[in-house]
């Protein structure tokens, strides 16, 4: 019966599964990285971490494929996402690479830090290694329209860079100091990943400025030129087999999501603020 058994593994209905095509699966990462409010949905790793789960779970796995369109966003959130890629990258022993499309920025190139390859085009935005804080100040406005501003606290920072009391210089400076160390923890993440590949002076590379992925590659921040197809045939030599994987869906916690902001005034409003912000975020980037 063995016998029999091997001999019908030989033929050639079972050949195929002898050599099995390299599967990739590809994870879009596309919009603003954090919470957003309202019904706009950013790039969080609660979102993302069962999609991540399953790109790094599939049968004859070859590679993770990160295709990214994120001008940034939170930090945290950031940090949160690239530590899960690379943990589970870890884990399973494969290996990552992240295709940029139109922009990866700031929080957006602190994604692609997470592959061991990155790739972009010539006209690709990347880079903007910087921390920013942006706010409007209504004190002037307020006093000419006969409003005062009542505020009380119990802390002396409790309610600091308050939009409508005069800026203080002692605010300012604790801000600032938030910011010098995230910036810091942003430029170690890509000295650790990018390591001896970076080619560009500190100053430089670490401005917040943004270049395009010509320049990029020039100056060690990405790998090579290409998108996601040529690259990943040209490395499997066209013997692969591409999986998209998607977030799931739920059309009843869509359903009741669309019915409770139907009827809260305030989440509306905070998704209106949050498709403006939405907007100068890509804008910046001429997007």
């Amino acid at each position: 019966m063995l016998k029999i058994f091997n001999k019908l593994l030989s033929i050639l209905p079972f050949k195929r599964f002898k050599n099995p095509k390299p599967v990739v699966s590809i994870v879009r990462l596309n919009g603003i990285i954090g919470g957003m409010g309202g019904i706009r949905k950013g790039l969080t790793i609660a979102d993302l971490a069962p999609v991540l789960d399953k790109a790094f779970s599939l049968n004859n796995l070859s590679a993770v494929a990160l295709v990214i369109n994120s001008p940034g966003g939170s930090p945290v959130q950031s940090a949160l996402i690239a530590e899960r890629i690379r943990s589970l990258a870890k884990k399973n022993n494969i290996e990552v690479w992240a295709f940029c499309e139109d922009v990866a920025a700031s929080g957006g190139y602190w994604l692609a830090l997470s592959a061991d390859h990155i790739y972009a085009l010539n006209t690709s935005i990347l880079g903007s290694i910087g921390v920013v804080s942006g706010g409007f100040g209504f004190s002037e406005a307020i006093k000419k329209i006969g409003i005062e501003r009542r505020l009380y606290t119990a802390g002396t920072k409790k309610a600091i860079l308050d939009p409508f009391l005069p800026e203080k210089e002692s605010e300012v400076k604790h801000l600032k100091a938030i910011q010098s160390d995230i910036y810091e923890e942003f430029k170690a993440e890509v000295k650790s990943r990018r390591n001896t590949k970076l080619k560009g002076k500190e100053p430089e590379l670490f401005s917040g400025a943004f270049w395009t992925g010509r320049r990029a590659i020039e100056m060690g921040l990405i790998d090579g030129i290409g998108d996601l197809y040529s690259v990943m045939n040209e490395h499997f030599n066209e013997r692969l087999k591409l999986k998209e994987i998607a977030p799931r869906k739920s059309f009843f916690r869509d359903v009741f999501k669309v019915h409770s902001i139907e009827n809260h005034e305030v989440t509306l409003i905070n998704g209106i603020l949050g498709a403006i912000e939405n907007r100068l975020m890509w804008n910046k980037f001429g997007l």
